[in-house]
């Protein structure tokens, strides 16, 4: 990936392949705020420069460290002034951090009993232990 020059203008298509991302995708994020309103030619062209880029990146970063779009948001409002915001960004992050390790946690139960059910499986004689494993409603 080249570096972004500070001075030129990308189009929504050089934007999206730059970043990985669809061009709806880039829409909707300007739509619901994510990202200020691009500036545009008279015929409605975006262009986007090397700050809505980086905004981009910031969104994107955030976004694979499973914050939501909501979450994002605030972080992206913090970051105007992340000195006087560091208490906020701290605690959302560790509200993000107890989420994944219950998610974590959630995935590890599933892990054991996935790994259960395929050694029953490999041990059935008649039937399939999978098949009726998932036919059984919990608690029932």
């Amino acid at each position: 990936m080249s570096p972004v020059d500070s001075h030129r203008q990308y189009r929504i298509g050089e934007v999206a392949v730059r970043l990985g991302l669809s061009v709806d995708t880039l829409r909707y994020y300007e739509k619901i705020g994510l990202l200020p309103p691009v500036s545009r030619t008279p015929s409605g062209i975006r262009f986007y420069d090397a700050q809505d880029l980086s905004r981009l990146r910031f969104i994107q970063r955030a976004k694979s460290m499973n914050f939501t779009l909501e979450e994002i948001g605030q972080l992206l409002e913090m970051r105007k002034d992340p000195q006087h915001a560091r208490k906020e960004v701290r605690e959302l992050t560790h509200h993000k951090l107890n989420e994944v390790s219950a998610q974590m946690e959630a995935l590890k139960t599933l892990h054991h009993e996935l790994t259960l059910l395929v050694n029953l499986c490999q041990g059935a004689e008649k039937g399939c232990p999978i098949i009726d494993d998932l036919d059984n409603t919990p608690g029932d």
